[in-house]
């Protein structure tokens, strides 16, 4: 800028305000730094100043555990829900499937005695691992029926699942002549 003619006096900016001096940096020859004003200045492995830096960019280590600590509460919440859900699926499964094989194998137990029900056990096979049935059959004795409670049986039927988790209980009688 130089000088300025200002009416009749001649001012001197460069003393009346002062200009930093910015810095650029010459990449192709890293000993070598370019002084506004196209001067070059020849410096000595040194690192070249530059004063608008950008700030650093990055997550604090505050930051990481804070985070790293609300998404384990929030994974073991969802896991806690995902495992309830599994169990109550499956006890769902299981109380919708047990009444129909309690009352198939009754039936079945009246179509292929010939004589009278007896107790047994066993399983469902492979269309139902896990599956176990029982049946008990036991006399009533009830003394307001006289004669005829003889003949009457209690037959209970028991459907457990994975080692008596589940267990379904279904109760009927039965009028047999002897």
């Amino acid at each position: 800028m130089g000088n300025l003619i200002y009416g009749i006096q001649k001012l001197d900016l460069k003393r009346i305000i002062r200009v930093p001096t910015i810095k650029t940096i010459n990449w192709l020859s890293p000993n070598r730094h370019q002084v506004a004003g196209g001067q070059s200045q020849e410096t000595s492995n040194q690192q070249p100043e530059t004063r608008n830096q950008t700030p650093a960019v990055g997550f604090t280590l505050l930051e990481v555990m804070v985070s790293v600590v609300i998404m384990g509460i929030v994974l073991v919440g969802v896991y806690k829900m995902h495992s309830q859900s599994l169990a109550l699926s499956m006890e769902a499964r299981f109380y919708t499937q047990a009444p129909m094989l309690a009352q198939s194998k009754l039936a079945e137990l009246e179509t292929n005695s010939e004589e009278q029900i007896v107790g047994d056990s066993g399983d469902f096979g492979a269309n139902f691992p896990g599956y176990t049935w029982m049946v008990s059959v036991d006399d009533v004795q009830i003394e307001a029926l006289g004669e005829i409670s003889d003949d009457l049986k209690r037959i209970d039927v028991n459907v457990s699942y994975n080692n008596n988790e589940y267990v379904y209980r279904f109760r009927t009688y039965r009028f047999e002549r002897e």
